[in-house]
């Protein structure tokens, strides 16, 4: 096994070159074989792949310091519960968050969501609230509101997309009025890449007093993030998409937000006292974090938010923008090909979403996955977007810091090969 490029966590971000063959010799699962052909991981939407750094701090924590946080006085556990909330503060320097405090650790998006759904929702809004969601989003920014819908009487609306994966501004700036308490809406569309033009809508929810979630599971892994500059209330990401173990996910909010919230779960760690007739709550964040948490990879989370900022997001962005131009252009005029998404490729993550005329996206994926090359198909999560595209599903290819070229070249011989094996004629 090639020896990681070593270096230091602490040197300010973007220091290190963006050196794809060192980069690669990072991330050991890129050196298998699939199918007798060199792997081709282009499903980063759904989850990236890890560094070595990342694994090798799951097993020193095993190995080293294994022991429960904040409760034990000996030196283990002392141990844990430092590198634990030290990767906290690694996540609020990484977003520019004001106070560790703001940052509570969940199990993904999701959980995130509900958190704000279920304690926000449930405390804040009144029967006839409008929540405001668009048709972009992913399951996990749908289903929490439809069922405090049906639990609470609020009234949810969505914003609709244009046939390119835009959003419509303009009836953004009908919905989003007076009787909206709540904005949830994505920064970055799993489905297509779209990048929505959070900095209007924020603006626009602000003006009639309501507050903002904004789902970053995709954006935050790949778009510099700065939650003073963003304006939002809430920001939602995972750790699993980002070079993390699975498991983490991460809630920031306002703080003046978060203390005005009851807790989402009870039990250990999230309480200060407790009687039998009843109990108060502990200080932010951990009035949120009960029971025992995933302390492995949560501190294993830390070594890659070390990974990224060794690089600075800037250039990871930069990277991505560069592949997805050079994806569109070898992409677009294969035969049978349709692609999906804004057209305006700065309005757009490393995401390409597609389909072959006459053939099914997962009879595409079985093809790829013969010549070595992983990509997503189905629904992505994101049934309504599939609606208005009156399609069923697309086949997506997606990006990171560590694709190259050369594997945009291989996606595109295996989508010819697929497009062979299913009879278009112009192959």
């Amino acid at each position: 096994m090639s020896t990681p490029h070593v270096y230091d966590p602490d040197a300010a971000a973007g220091e290190r070159e963006f050196n794809l063959e060192s980069i690669r010799r990072d991330f050991p699962v890129l050196r298998r074989e699939v199918n007798g052909r060199p792997l081709v991981y282009l499903d980063n939407a759904a989850t990236s792949q890890k560094p070595v750094q990342v694994i090798a701090e799951i097993t020193r924590y095993y190995r080293d310091f294994n022991a429960n946080i904040h409760r034990g006085v000996h030196t283990l556990s002392q141990e844990a519960t430092d590198a634990y909330e030290a990767t906290r503060e690694k996540v609020r320097a990484f977003i520019n968050g004001y106070h560790t405090a703001e940052i509570v650790f969940t199990r993904n998006t999701t959980e995130s969501i509900n958190l704000v759904a279920h304690s926000y929702g449930r405390t804040f809004l009144q029967p006839g609230d409008e929540v405001v969601i668009s048709e972009l989003e992913h399951h996990s920014n749908i289903v929490p509101w439809q069922m405090l819908r049906d639990e609470r009487g609020i009234v949810l609306r969505y914003i609709p997309m244009f046939d390119d994966g835009t959003l419509d501004l303009a009836e953004a700036r009908r919905l989003i009025g007076p009787r909206t308490k709540l904005l949830a809406i994505t920064q970055m569309s799993n489905a297509l890449g779209t990048i929505v033009p959070l900095e209007e809508l924020i603006e626009l929810a602000h003006r009639n007093g309501a507050v903002v979630l904004v789902d970053g599971a995709q954006s935050v892994p790949h778009l510099p993030t700065d939650v003073r500059a963003l304006g939002a209330d809430f920001l939602a990401f995972s750790a699993h998409k980002m070079l993390g173990p699975t498991g983490v996910g991460v809630l920031w909010g306002r703080r003046e937000l978060l203390e005005a919230m009851p807790p989402f779960l009870g039990g250990g760690d999230m309480i200060l006292t407790v009687s039998m007739e009843q109990s108060t709550w502990n200080e932010l964040p951990y009035k949120f974090e009960a029971g025992t948490p995933n302390i492995a990879d949560v501190v294993a989370f830390g070594k890659a938010l070390d990974y990224l900022q060794s690089f600075g997001m800037d250039q990871i962005r930069r990277h991505e923008r560069e592949l997805l131009q050079y994806a569109v252009t070898k992409l677009v005029d294969l035969p049978g090909i349709t692609l999906y998404g804004p057209t305006d490729l700065d309005q757009r993550g490393g995401v390409v979403s597609f389909g072959l005329e006459g053939v099914h996206p997962h009879d595409i994926g079985q093809v790829l996955d013969t010549h070595g090359v992983a990509i997503r198909t189905g629904h992505h999560c994101a049934q309504p977007v599939m609606t208005h595209l009156h399609i069923p599903a697309t086949a997506r290819a997606s990006f990171y810091m560590y694709n190259t070229t050369d594997e945009v070249d291989a996606l595109a011989e295996a989508i010819t090969e697929a497009a062979r094996f299913f009879g278009h004629a112009r192959v």
